[in-house]
């Protein structure tokens, strides 16, 4: 189990000093994954992650602007900026080509990061994560809403970002811009969704904080769904699109199902053919 990076430290990204670890060998012909953590979350949250795939593949994950041991600065955060931020790093690591995976708000940037910058992603996983706003079920926003600086108070995420920047009005400020980025979310079109080139899975849990219906329309919209499978009974090809929902999973819980989904991702990732067993 690898539980030390080969390399890591901060890079000029965008006006950030920008926090990453790679776990493994950059050079090796397989795809990297670069792991996106979820809102609030920092590289040390994926560890379980991180751990599960680096025996089978080099890992990348980072810190987003104010997250972890990436500092806040005074510019504005969206999905599209934080997408921008993960290509600019692949692009200074020297890699052409990676498989992504995000979580929640890492769903939405790796997301955006398939949109924005196509010949940068080859595979992508959705984990638990929107593609438009009305994804969410409306607790969940009004969750993000009542977010303050005392639900943080003594909690590592608190810590972690005072470490850097003490001062208590700049962490007040970095809060009102998350509840502001999470909130308003994102809004890619049906077409948009359409036109991303990499395949695609799409994992959620049926308690989780996204919709099930917003899962299965997203992945249809990535290719989902073979009427030829479902006439003969066998899938012929890999498919273009995969979905997965987790049976009593919560938003939360997702993300400690590594053991469980990480099988799958690999399976998807290494384009392993589908089986079909005797049955006559």
């Amino acid at each position: 189990m690898t539980t030390k990076p080969s390399r890591s430290g901060h890079l000029p990204i965008n006006g950030l000093s920008l926090y990453y670890e790679v776990y493994g060998d950059l050079g090796t012909s397989t795809s990297p994954l670069l792991l996106i953590p979820g809102a609030f979350m920092a590289t040390d949250s994926m560890t379980s992650w991180v751990s599960a795939f680096a025996d089978n593949r080099t890992v990348i994950v980072f810190d987003q602007q104010g997250h972890g041991r990436t500092p806040d600065t005074s510019r504005t955060m969206s999905y599209e900026q934080f997408a921008d931020d993960a290509a600019a790093l692949l692009r200074a690591l020297q890699i052409e080509r990676a498989d992504v995976l995000g979580y929640s708000q890492g769903g939405g940037v790796a997301l955006q990061l398939a949109l924005r910058h196509p010949t940068l992603v080859d595979k992508l996983v959705s984990l638990s994560a929107t593609y438009r706003r009305d994804g969410w079920y409306p607790s969940v926003l009004a969750g993000i809403e009542s977010l303050s600086a005392a639900v943080f108070a003594g909690t590592t995420i608190e810590k972690a970002f005072k470490e850097h920047t003490p001062e208590a009005a700049a962490f007040d400020a970095y809060l009102e811009k998350m509840k502001v980025l999470n909130f308003d979310d994102q809004n890619i079109s049906d077409d948009q969704m359409r036109s991303i080139p990499a395949k695609t899975m799409v994992i959620v849990g049926d308690a989780d904080g996204v919709k099930p219906e917003h899962a299965l329309a997203m992945f249809k919209l990535r290719g989902g769904g073979d009427e030829e499978a479902a006439a003969s009974g066998m899938l012929q090809q890999v498919p273009a699109a995969r979905l997965v929902i987790l049976p009593a999973t919560s938003h939360i819980g997702i993300s400690g199902q590594t053991a469980l989904l990480v099988p799958m991702v690999n399976a998807f990732l290494d384009n392993v053919p589908p089986t079909t067993p005797d049955l006559f």
